[in-house]
């Protein structure tokens, strides 16, 4: 099998999208989020259009649990699910070791854009 056809790719493409990555950190922050408060966070970042795209990409995948209340005007809140939770967990901490590398990685992009 070719690693284009590996459905691994595929999963590993919607976790580690730009919009995908800013969804699941914003949710790794507990709790269930309503969709405009998701919005509002992610203000100036993501179009409503491209996060309910990956909202729905990450439900797919069972990283997210979408719960459509009841009511009038609809209400809908996201969670991770448990599944989503440990592939937030992984990607919190990549942050966090970006952050903590970020000044030698600064030196090597100036090493390398130096003629």
């Amino acid at each position: 099998m070719q690693i284009s056809d590996c459905p691994e790719r595929a999963i590993m493409e919607h976790v580690t999208s730009k919009w995908g990555v800013m969804a699941l950190h914003v949710l790794s922050d507990g709790g269930s989020w309503r969709f405009s408060a998701l919005r509002r966070e992610l203000e100036n970042v993501v179009s409503e259009k491209m996060l309910t795209q990956t909202l729905r990409t990450l439900e797919r995948d069972g990283f997210v649990h979408r719960d459509v209340k009841p009511v009038i005007p609809p209400h809908v809140e996201y969670a991770l699910t448990p599944l989503g939770k440990g592939a937030a967990n992984h990607l919190v901490a990549l942050a966090h070791w970006i952050e903590a590398n970020q000044p030698e990685i600064s030196q090597a992009q100036q090493r390398y854009d130096s003629p």
